[in-house]
């Protein structure tokens, strides 16, 4: 099936406030324990979250990495400040940001020790910006994940995922996990762009039957 391309922002406020009050609890702790398995989360590091949304895995990592200091980027100004919201219930704000900006355009002076992202790669126009964004972010040693959804062969398949996994939840969410099945990447399509990238060290997986996930340290 052809690749059919949404729009890169969907800061709508109806659509930020469902995204915020849907159940991703489930997926976004896995994404999270995947990620701390691989972190020293007894020590301290900055770690950077491409897309953030309204920013539930941020805090995640926050309260499992206690010495670290986590950063949140999206480019959607409704998007953050749901996830701002949230921020000032946990107590964390000392050691949580969340920052404006679209990429690849981003105002950070340092590197990371960690970048994750989830979900963010399907929206954006050129996949290339995120992988430079990777490159240019993560410090040398860094871990990186990024998953995303996997592009269905075709419209069928993307009906019966939508049924499967978003049957209780508002039309509008069922819509965009649609568009987003539509606009996503397959896993052989992230292997050519991660080689160009010079990022195909990294290990790439389908941990599940809508998902792909990078994982790895940056070697250069």
């Amino acid at each position: 099936m052809q690749r059919v391309p949404e729009p890169e922002l969907m800061d709508a406020p109806a659509q930020a406030r469902a995204y915020a009050e849907a159940d991703f609890s489930e997926p976004n702790a896995l994404f999270v324990e995947r990620a701390l398995s691989h972190l020293d989360t007894t020590g301290s590091g900055r770690l950077l979250d491409l897309g953030c949304g309204p920013g539930d895995i941020c805090l995640r990592f926050a309260r499992s990495l206690p010495d670290w200091h986590i950063t949140g980027l999206d480019a959607g100004p409704n998007m953050l400040a749901l996830a701002n919201d949230a921020l000032k219930a946990t107590g964390l704000g000392a050691r949580v940001e969340f920052v404006l900006s679209q990429l690849p355009a981003h105002p950070f002076p340092h590197r990371f020790d960690a970048v994750v992202s989830n979900s963010l790669l399907h929206h954006l126009p050129d996949p290339m910006i995120l992988w430079e964004a990777v490159v240019e972010l993560a410090a040398p040693g860094a871990f990186v994940q990024i998953m995303d959804l996997h592009r269905p062969p075709d419209h069928g398949t993307a009906d019966a995922l939508v049924r499967e996994h978003a049957a209780g939840e508002p039309e509008i969410l069922r819509q965009d996990f649609y568009n987003s099945l539509l606009a996503a990447w397959t896993v052989e399509e992230v292997a050519e762009q991660l080689k160009q990238a010079g990022l195909d060290g990294l290990s790439l997986s389908r941990p599940s039957d809508r998902h792909w996930l990078l994982q790895g340290q940056v070697r250069r």
